[in-house]
């Protein structure tokens, strides 16, 4: 019988790149919800998407306290869904990334899902988009709009694996996969083994603590090995 392999997704800059429609969608759902015209959006790599509300809004002389993140996270999606077609022409998923993912889900007990700062209702529309779907269970995944730390994310992910499965995937039997410092630290801290990809904002140098860093996701071969082994 196969061991079982829970394979985390993280999944801007890592599986996808919306092109710069990601930035503009935001700024349309915080006019929407706040009233207010984004001047300025607070950091977004590695964050949960309530993290970045929250600290924007504060940029921008507001209390998040005063509006409904669920709100927002809907305003979100529609956006998304309005804007699919404009996102699939400008953005790209990234180089491997479907390949991969089809090599994984032929693997016996390889287990796909999305840890993801998005909300949950974001992270089905961006992967839809470019057809990277049909290979991750949704329901296994943690989102943005779960938690606002991203190490909780890993640990409910694989809590609901556990009742899933009936099994305990340990951290050695968990890999998160993301393009930055947050996802790396998301692994160590929730118990996931971490593979980087150097493919968003941050250097491998940045990368460096993770178990793997490499370029990109292009070497399918090598990534199911470290997965499965």
């Amino acid at each position: 019988m196969a061991r079982h392999r829970l394979v985390l997704w993280d999944i801007d800059h890592t599986l996808i790149a919306t092109g710069g429609v990601g930035r503009e969608v935001f700024a349309d759902a915080f006019r929407r919800v706040t009233g207010v015209t984004m001047r300025e959006q607070a950091s977004v790599h590695g964050r949960t998407e309530q993290v970045i509300f929250g600290d924007t809004a504060r940029v921008h002389g507001l209390d998040p306290g005063e509006f409904a993140f669920p709100d927002f996270a809907d305003a979100l999606a529609d956006g998304y869904r309005t804007r699919a077609a404009e996102m699939r022409e400008r953005g790209h998923a990234l180089p491997g990334a479907a390949s991969l993912l089809a090599a994984l889900a032929e693997k016996p007990g390889v287990v796909q899902t999305v840890v993801s700062g998005n909300p949950r209702s974001v992270s089905r529309i961006k992967l839809e988009v470019f057809g990277l779907d049909g290979l991750v269970d949704f329901s296994l995944g943690a989102y943005g709009d779960d938690h606002i730390d991203r190490p909780e994310l890993v640990r409910a992910a694989r809590e609901l694996a556990d009742a899933r499965y009936g099994t305990s995937f340990t951290a050695a039997d968990t890999v998160i996969i993301g393009d930055t410092p947050a996802d790396v630290d998301a692994g160590r801290q929730g118990g996931a083994r971490v593979i980087a990809v150097a493919t968003g904002a941050s250097d491998k140098d940045a990368l460096a603590h993770a178990d793997h860093v490499l370029d990109d996701l292009s070497d399918t071969a090598r990534i199911v090995e470290l997965v499965c082994r």
